[in-house]
Order: C-alpha cells, then sequence, then structure tokens
C-alpha cells in the first residue's frame, strides 16, 4: 500500500471512470473506494462533497468509520490509474489569510524597505483577503500566465509569476449570518484541509495593491490538491503555536490557539527549492476562522480559507520565489542555471505530510500546476 494513504488516513475526492458520473471515492493506497457503489446515501452518490459536508460533524465522523470498516472489510477498490478526479468540492467563497511572520516580514522588507516590515494591525489579528472563488481549479490544471498592468501604461504578461505554498481548510457545516463562529469550534464547521497554491503575479500585485490589497494579481488562478483530508485524520498533527505577543483578543481564544504540525516541500522542474513547516505560522486556523466570522459574516458549506504563504525562519524553509529570490534580486541556481520567476512549461509541485495517530506520517494531497502561456 502507497506510504501515507492507509487506513489513518482515508482522504476524500470526487471521481469519474470512462466519461461516467462523478461520484465520491476515498483513496487507500494507488486505489480508491467507490463509496456509491458501496453504499446507498445519496449524498456519497453526488458530484461533490458538499452534499456530505453540509451534514455536520457527527455524520462525518459516522462516515468515517464506515469507510475504516469497508476498507479492513476488503471491499472492492477502483485502481487510480482508471479514474479521472476532479475538483472535490463546489467552492462558495475563498478567503486566504497572511498568517505567517516569517513571510509576511520577508515580503515587508521588500516591498517597503523604508517602513515596518509589517502593518500595524498583523500582530493583533489575522490579516486575509477575499479571493475569486470561481477560479479555484483542481491540481494537474494548467495556470494560463495572466496579463495586466505592470506599471503605468505597461500593459501585459506577468514577467514575474511567483507560486505559494499554503494550506487550505474546507467548511462543511454552515452558520447563520450575525452570529460569529467561536475558535472553540473549529471542528464544528471545517471538514478537512487541502493543499493550495495561490499562484502570484508579483509585478501585477505591487502596481496595484497601493493602497487596497491583491486583486488580479492573485485572482487568475488557485490549485488544490483533489484529496480532502478529514480533519479527524489530523488528531496526531496539532501542536503548540510559536507565540504569540502582544496577547490577542479574547475572540481569538490566544490561551488556547494550536497549529499543525505539517510539513511542505516545493518543488518545481523536479527540484526542490525549499521544505517549509506550517508549525511556524503564527496564527492558526481557529483563529482565523473565529475572526473571518467575528463581524458576523456567515459561513457556507463549501467556503475555503487559507493559510496564506508558509515561510519558516531560515532561507530554505521559505514558502515563495518572492523570497527565495529576494524579489528576484538574489536567483536560485537549480539545475545549473539562475532561476528567479517561473517559465513558461515550469511544472510546479507541493506536496505535504503530517505525523499520523498510528506513529506514521500521512500524505496529503499533493498540489500540480503547469504555467502555460498568456493569450495572445
Amino acid at each position: 500500500m502507497t506510504d501515507g494513504f492507509g487506513l489513518d488516513h482515508l482522504p476524500y475526492g470526487v471521481f469519474s471512470v470512462a466519461g461516467g458520473p462523478r461520484r465520491v471515492g476515498v483513496r487507500l493506497g494507488d486505489a480508491l473506494l467507490d463509496l456509491s457503489a458501496l453504499s446507498d446515501r445519496p449524498e456519497l452518490a453526488a458530484a461533490t462533497l458538499n452534499p456530505l459536508m453540509a451534514l455536520g460533524p457527527q455524520v462525518w465522523r459516522e462516515t468515517r468509520e464506515q469507510v475504516a470498516f469497508l476498507a479492513e472489510s476488503g471491499s472492492p477498490t477502483v485502481p487510480l490509474s482508471e479514474v479521472v478526479l476532479h475538483l472535490p468540492f463546489e467552492v462558495a467563497d475563498y478567503v486566504d489569510f497572511y498568517a505567517s511572520e516569517h513571510h509576511a516580514t520577508n515580503v515587508g522588507r521588500i516591498f517597503r524597505p523604508d517602513g515596518d516590515p509589517l502593518p500595524a494591525a498583523w500582530k493583533h489579528l489575522p490579516i486575509g483577503y477575499h479571493g475569486r472563488a470561481g477560479t479555484v481549479v483542481p491540481s494537474g490544471t494548467h495556470v494560463v500566465r495572466p496579463s495586466g498592468q505592470r506599471g503605468a501604461g505597461d500593459v501585459g504578461p506577468s514577467r514575474r509569476l511567483d507560486l505559494e505554498a499554503e494550506l487550505g481548510f474546507v467548511v462543511g457545516t454552515p452558520s447563520p449570518p450575525g452570529v460569529p463562529v467561536a475558535a472553540a469550534d473549529l471542528a464544528d464547521h471545517v471538514f478537512g484541509v487541502v493543499g493550495l497554491n495561490d499562484w502570484s503575479a508579483r509585478d501585477l500585485q505591487a502596481f496595484e495593491s497601493a493602497p487596497l490589497g491583491p486583486f488580479l494579481g492573485k485572482s487568475f488562478a488557485t490549485s488544490i490538491s483533489h484529496w480532502v483530508t478529514p480533519l479527524q485524520a489530523l488528531d496526531a498533527a496539532w501542536c503548540d503555536l510559536p507565540g504569540q505577543d502582544p496577547r490577542p483578543a479574547d475572540y481569538l481564544a490566544p490561551d488556547d490557539a494550536r497549529g499543525l504540525d505539517i510539513d511542505v516541500e516545493v518543488a518545481v522542474g523536479g527540484s526542490v527549492l525549499s521544505r517549509p513547516a506550517y508549525s511556524s505560522t503564527y496564527w492558526g486556523p481557529a483563529q482565523m476562522l473565529a475572526h473571518l466570522t467575528s463581524n458576523g459574516a456567515s459561513l457556507r458549506t463549501g467556503d475555503l480559507f487559507a493559510s496564506g504563504t508558509i515561510s519558516g525562519p531560515e532561507r530554505d524553509q521559505r514558502g515563495c520565489l518572492l523570497e527565495l529570490t529576494s524579489g528576484g534580486n538574489e536567483p536560485l541556481v537549480v539545475d545549473g542555471r539562475e532561476r528567479t520567476w517561473l517559465d513558461d512549461g515550469d511544472e510546479v509541485v507541493l506536496r505535504y505530510s503530517a505525523p499520523s495517530t498510528s506513529g506514521a506520517r500521512l500524505t496529503l494531497g499533493e498540489v500540480r500546476g503547469t504555467i502555460a502561456p498568456a493569450h495572445p
């Protein structure tokens, strides 16, 4: 059995065979369990995970127990080589945070060399921006190089195309408008996690982001993994945050905030460029969810919120080319040649792993994307 996809993991995805209908499957090694064929539950024959996710945590736990029983009982599986994988859930809203202090500090020094690296509010609340749900795509989808204004009147394809290694959190249970979600209620609303690449056109972003935040420099594509790891599978991965000073407001539950011990690997063209650790992130996922809803904004099934670029304190732990090349000023040497930004034809692969209750490691869904030339 493929390492990382055993009985302690059982991630969910959506697949089809030979052009047939899409339905829900669970990965087991190099195969999957076709849940629609093994159960008469309509939500498992759906074309997305949304109907299952909407049923809430009690059903999620029961379904996971049923899936484990089917897997242990030797139920028939379908080889992954025979299936086509699809976007696992219909994205409702997409919010991307800026939760790594190392990333935010490095970027601040590049974009604001004469000012404070961190915005004044950064250590008081998880800063984020609203992205574009309609351009979230599954792993393997080609990413067309975006075009836009690189400067005043300078319109054309981005010359500073970048990747961002992130972790995404998928909301299952909605919440009513006007009612904030407490940090302690993360597991009541978040169904699971996905790997995520927040592609970024740094030249477009730099020109448009004063004074407002990212817009066209981010909205052209966001890639996520085919597999959604249930939050329950990460029970052994919770860890302490690095520390928060000054103490955040009470609604962010600073005394109980936790992070996740998830390791990331960033590769371009087959060469590993960095290995960030999500455990170094300043703001935890429950704090991001609490802040997201603190003004009364409601959750919907299929909402996706992301960690922001995962970067650690060391140079080889930086999660984007902007940081790895110091804004393009310090090229990397990859396979004998200097590199700064992404070229057409580059394939970016993000890989993730986490500790498991079995004592082994989970292999979370990877995220792949190849850069296609800009439209003429």
